[in-house]
């Protein structure tokens, strides 16, 4: 049974979770790797916490990221000491077990030095010196569950080897608040891949701010045999715009994006174009201003 702290962050979300408490749903912390001990659990009740989706770096002091997103979330943290005659190669399997059987998704991973600074896990994302080790000795990934009734479960699992050789395991296990968007996860139903973000900006010619990771990501989904990739294609509304001007703008830049998306594979015939301009605003504050949203939908 989960602790009363874990159960009191399940609660956080009740407002807007409908039905939380009596899904069937993956809210247990996963059980912990055998040869370990627990040094600290830290309840976890954010309006934006941070999630990293690819390799952490830092500038100016400032945490940079391809993928990242701050979530409403609620649930738990831990850290695990692993024994000395174990290892975290071992712990690390034991969780990607446990993922498996859940039918988690793997959003993101990596090892060693394709991750980043330790230094910038340890104190910066996760606010765990104990965390801080050999970059060499490194691994993180974030798994995403989605359950029947919709709502979405994240668990995150950071691994390292300190200078001392003590080896540690961070896990933080996180419900996500409904509507909120969490990169590469699908909704309810598993045949809707994305959204990817995409902004853009110019007029004649149009440049898009997009990364090799959401390249590649529309690229493997739009691989599957019969999918669909629809481009909805958004503007904002300028001050003395009219809206025909500003769903003309959105319109341009769409088809420019569906013939980039050409090619590089994505057939014309493959793609949908859905021109939406500044008719539906939204809150979420990653989904503002001009910008192509692209979501692949399989058979």
């Amino acid at each position: 049974m989960p602790n009363n702290r874990f159960v009191h962050c399940i609660a956080f979300l009740s407002g807007f979770l409908p039905g939380l408490a009596a899904a069937a749903i993956p809210a247990e912390m996963p059980e912990p790797f055998p040869q370990s001990t627990l040094e600290t659990t830290t309840a976890i009740e954010s309006p934006g916490h941070l999630v990293l989706f690819s390799p952490v770096r830092e500038v100016n002091n400032q945490i940079r990221s391809e993928t990242m997103a701050r979530l409403p979330v609620a649930g738990e943290g831990r850290l695990y000491e692993i024994a000395r005659d174990s290892g975290r190669d071992k712990a690390r399997e034991h969780y990607l077990r446990l993922l498996q059987d859940r039918g988690a998704q793997i959003l993101f991973d990596c090892t060693g030095l394709s991750c980043g600074r330790s230094n910038v896990w340890a104190n910066q994302i996760f606010d765990q010196r104990e965390l801080y080790g050999r970059d060499a000795t490194q691994d993180y990934l974030v798994a995403g569950t989605t359950a029947s009734d919709g709502s979405r479960w994240l668990t995150l699992i950071y691994t390292v080897t300190r200078g001392n050789l003590r080896e540690y395991v961070w896990i933080e296990h996180l419900a996500v608040a409904s509507g909120a968007r969490v990169p590469g996860l699908g909704s309810v139903d598993s045949r809707i891949r994305g959204p990817v973000i995409v902004p853009w900006t110019g007029g004649i010619t149009y440049r898009f701010d997009w990364s090799a990771t959401d390249r590649r990501k529309i690229s493997e989904w739009s691989g599957d045999e019969g999918a669909l990739v629809v481009l909805s294609g958004f503007s904002a509304l300028g001050t003395d715009e009219s809206f025909e001007d500003a769903m003309a703008r959105a319109s341009e830049a769409t088809k420019s994006l569906s013939e980039v998306l050409a090619k590089t594979g994505v057939s014309s015939e493959q793609q949908k174009l859905i021109i939406v301009g500044p008719s539906v605003p939204l809150d979420d504050p990653d989904r503002q201003g001009d910008r192509v949203e692209v979501t692949v939908i399989t058979r």
